[in-house]
């Protein structure tokens, strides 16, 4: 078994060149919706944090795999329920076009929720 990655160009690098382009353009799609959050490795897969994990994603066999599931904004996750897999996480078939703009949507509702998440816990800290 290979090792296992510590960055996501090491994550990416290990996949075929049409999968890598792939993941590269999600990475820069999150990297231009999010602009301050971080890169790291979670649970063995791709992931993007600000105060909190905002996205992880994954390249798997047929899909790639986009966590966590959309909540908070009924007209996104409608247009996203013929992605929805068995928990309400995201299936991106890799023999479809990728829906990037929707994965901008997803990123850019995560960063609004994780502002807000930070904001309620200061306030709550400040006994307001």
């Amino acid at each position: 078994m290979a090792t296992t990655p510590t960055t996501i160009a090491e994550y990416i690098a290990g996949f075929s060149p049409e999968v890598q382009a792939i993941l590269q353009k999600i990475r820069a799609v999150i990297s231009n919706a999010a602009p301050d959050a971080e890169e790291t490795i979670s649970y063995r897969i791709l992931a993007f944090k600000q105060n909190g994990i905002l996205v992880y994603f994954a390249a798997f066999k047929h899909h790639i795999g986009f966590y966590p599931p959309v909540k908070g904004d009924a007209r996104l996750t409608k247009e996203l329920a013929r992605y929805a897999g068995e928990k309400g996480n995201l299936q991106f078939p890799l023999d479809e076009p990728i829906p990037y703009g929707l994965i901008k949507r997803i990123v850019a509702l995560r960063v609004k929720q994780d502002r807000a998440k930070k904001a309620a816990k200061a306030k709550s800290r400040r006994g307001a």
